[in-house]
């Protein structure tokens, strides 16, 4: 999957401190990229649009 021109950010609620943290890139077409903020080399999971939602609607609900 070529990820070129992903925009990644880290949460709002991530600290400054270095903690376990995630990143998202939400603005390529038809995917949502996630990643580890302390290896951004390593793996990432890809989601289509709707499995994101789906998961941030459930994770916003508990």
């Amino acid at each position: 999957m070529d990820v070129t021109g992903a925009n990644w950010r880290t949460s709002t609620r991530s600290g400054s401190s270095g903690g376990n943290c995630v990143e998202v890139a939400d603005n390529l077409p038809d995917v949502v990229l996630v990643r580890d903020s302390k290896d951004p080399d390593g793996g990432k999971l890809a989601f289509d649009a709707d499995a994101w939602r789906a998961f941030v609607g459930s994770a916003r609900r508990g």
